[in-house]
C-alpha cells in the first residue's frame, strides 16, 4: 500500500477514487505512566511513557485506515492526516485519514 500526505503519488496516475478511509483509536492514561510523568513534571525532559503511547496509538490508527482502504480495492492512500482529540478524562482518540485511491 502506497501512503502519502500529498494529493497524488509522484510518477503515478489516479484512476480510481474510493473516497475518504479512516482508521482511530481511543486511549486511557495508565497510572503507572501517570506516576513517572509527574515526577518529570518536577525536573524536566521528555516523558517518554506518553511518547510510546501515542507512538502506539498512531502507528494502530494508520493500520486501521489501511485496513478498511484494503477492502475497498484501493493500492494507496494519499492526503494522510492526523488528528487528536480529547473524549474524556484522560482519554484520547487519535485519528488517521486520507483519500483511498486506485493508482496505475
Amino acid at each position: 500500500m502506497i501512503t502519502t500526505n500529498i494529493e497524488t503519488v509522484p510518477g503515478r496516475t489516479i484512476v480510481e477514487h474510493y473516497g475518504i478511509v479512516q482508521g482511530s483509536t481511543i486511549r486511557a492514561k495508565h497510572l503507572g505512566r501517570d506516576f513517572a510523568a509527574g515526577l518529570k513534571n518536577i525536573v524536566g525532559g521528555e516523558l517518554r511513557g506518553y511518547t510510546e503511547l501515542l507512538k502506539e496509538s498512531r502507528d494502530q490508527a494508520f493500520q486501521r485506515m489501511i485496513e478498511q482502504a484494503e477492502e475497498l480495492g484501493a493500492n494507496a492512500v494519499v492526503n494522510v492526516r492526523f488528528a487528536t482529540s480529547s473524549v474524556a478524562a484522560g482519554a484520547s482518540e487519535i485519528l488517521c485519514y486520507g483519500t483511498a485511491v486506485l493508482v496505475e
